[in-house]
């Protein structure tokens, strides 16, 4: 996440985080998907999806707000209003938690 957000500073002045959504008939396609080309990352997708453990987003929320304060970036949780010229560094919007 990191990398992402460094290379897109310079680009834009928002830059909006995400979990990934796994709903309906798209959630066995992924999860397919990812066991067949990450099966190292299985478990901790099962924690997420099946068992529906937030600790992995607790833990990246807590890792980009300190990684955020480090590079003098705004950061905020489910809150796009802020605006700000775009010159200026990108606020980062969390929306693990929407």
């Amino acid at each position: 996440m990191k990398a992402i957000i460094q290379e897109a500073k310079n680009c834009c002045n928002l830059i909006w985080i995400e979990n990934l959504n796994l709903r309906g008939e798209y959630e066995k396609v992924i999860l397919d998907y990812i066991s067949l080309k990450y099966p190292h990352l299985m478990p901790l997708y099962k924690s997420i999806y099946n068992k529906k453990d937030k600790s992995y987003w607790y833990m990246l929320d807590k890792e980009i707000k300190e990684f955020a304060d480090q590079e003098g970036f705004i950061y905020v949780c489910n809150d796009d209003t802020i605006s700000h010229p775009f010159e200026e560094p990108p606020i980062i919007v969390n929306y693990f938690f929407s």
